[in-house]
């Protein structure tokens, strides 16, 4: 009975993002995040070759893309897969966030399993399922929670500690086992406009003494090559390029990257612009105005905010030719035509894949494009290529302005040391090995390992 506490990585593991963590104590068994890392499948599918829904994990399982763990997915997805479908063996699967590299693959899950997840974080998803003919996160007990909430599993109490993020009603975890505290950072940062939260979930996680850290390590690399600039930075760039130009200002950054929103937001206020959003984003704002902590514009009521709607099936814009969704913004509807007229008045969001209205917009030579994402892996990615030959052909500026949503090498370093878990276990990262520069009590992790804590 020592050996009661058990972690298994599923994973997460030299990778970035999929995080699929285990956490046993006695006979209750958690599940961590269950996300899709950003690398997923790639030696056996790309493009239009992808698992085919119809066969529910049976192609994922011929390749080993996700483990075959009995009582933990729902029957019609082993309806081909030769594993025979058992009640649940997992009693809950906990969520730190809405980012598809820790949420997609809960799709897959016995829909008798409870996913905990924030306030947030579920009307995230529900605008997500909404929004997307291809986001079908599935059925679920869902079971939301806010910080300060204790909630018990089994053998098991989690503790979610809000934690600040590229993405609203992101936590970080302290899990309560009968060998101690294990705390899960999920994905942090430092230096973003609510630093404080993750601030008060490091001190929390400090006094608990924890046997065991699960730390994220994104930015954990030889040569960072991102800009670490706070999203305060990026405000003041973004306002000073802004301010000093008479033309249009097109940006294109993360759709649930809310503190970005507001930064392009405010910047638009301020130098007497419009802001112009797609429907998407209009309708993920509406969604998440029933958290009212968020405190963002509602993009009907607001007179800065403008919504573009793209030609689709008649071209003349009529109400029709859009879905239910998409037709309640329409009396904020601009198009092509006005965006050309007043390219001077106005910021737009505009992501790569509608780089195509700029051939209707027309925008006038040296307008500005903001790449507000994180920079490149490389800068010979075939998308970074073909943005450039749109930019160079329509003589546009270009220029990359972003904040980060992770720790760099140093915050991560200090966040060990600061918490002096008598165990690290990285994930989330490419490079473990980094890990043992700064802290002795690294656990290098594999695949589908139990490592057992006493």
């Amino acid at each position: 009975m020592n050996d009661v506490v058990k972690l298994t990585f599923y994973g997460g593991v030299n990778e970035i993002g999929g995080n699929k963590i285990l956490l046993e104590d006695k006979r209750t068994r958690v599940f961590l995040d269950f996300g899709q890392p950003f690398s997923f499948g790639v030696d056996y599918f790309a493009g239009w070759l992808q698992p085919r829904p119809i066969s529910g994990l049976r192609d994922y399982f011929e390749f080993g893309l996700l483990p075959r763990i009995r009582g933990l997915y729902a029957r019609e997805q082993l309806a081909f897969t030769g594993v025979p479908y058992t009640s649940p063996r997992i009693d809950a699967v906990f969520l730190s966030h809405a980012h598809f590299d820790h949420v997609d693959h809960i799709q897959f899950l016995d829909p008798k399993i409870s996913v905990y997840l924030g306030v947030g974080t579920k009307l995230f998803l529900e605008v997500m399922e909404r929004t997307s003919a291809y986001c079908d996160y599935g059925n679920h007990r869902y079971q939301t929670f806010r910080t300060g909430a204790k909630i018990k599993v089994g053998n098991v109490v989690v503790e979610p500690i809000h934690v600040d993020h590229s993405i609203p009603a992101a936590y970080g975890f302290i899990i309560h086992m009968s060998e101690g505290a294990v705390v899960y950072t999920g994905d942090l940062r430092r230096h973003g406009p609510r630093n404080d939260m993750t601030e008060d979930f490091s001190k929390k996680a400090c006094d608990c003494e924890p046997i065991a850290l699960i730390s994220e390590g994104t930015r954990v690399v030889e040569n960072d090559r991102r800009m670490n600039y706070s999203e305060e930075e990026v405000k003041k760039h973004a306002y000073d390029l802004v301010s000093k130009t008479n033309r249009i200002v097109f940006v294109t950054q993360y759709s649930r990257d809310m503190d970005r929103f507001r930064t392009f937001y405010q910047v638009a206020r301020k130098s007497g612009r419009k802001l112009v959003i797609s429907p998407k984003t209009a309708y993920l704002l509406r969604g998440l105005l029933n958290d009212e902590r968020l405190n963002l514009p509602d993009p009907i009521k607001d007179e800065e905010i403008l919504v573009y709607y793209r030609k689709k099936r008649s071209g003349k814009f009529d109400e029709t030719d859009y879905y239910a969704w998409e037709r309640e913004f329409m009396d904020k509807m601009v198009n092509y035509e006005f965006v050309t007229k007043n390219q001077r008045r106005l910021i737009m969001s505009l992501d790569f894949q509608n780089l195509t209205e700029l051939v209707d917009i027309r925008p006038s030579p040296s307008s500005h494009f903001v790449y507000s994402m994180s920079e490149p892996f490389s800068e010979e990615d075939v998308e970074y290529e073909v943005m450039h030959n749109w930019l160079n052909h329509f003589k546009m500026m270009f220029h990359q302005l972003h904040s980060s949503g992770h720790l760099n090498r140093q915050e991560i370093s200090s966040l060990i040391n600061d918490m002096n878990p008598k165990r690290v276990f990285p994930i989330h990262t490419e490079n473990q090995l980094l890990f043992k520069k700064f802290s002795k009590k690294v656990q290098m992790i594999e695949y589908g390992k139990t490592y057992k804590l006493k």
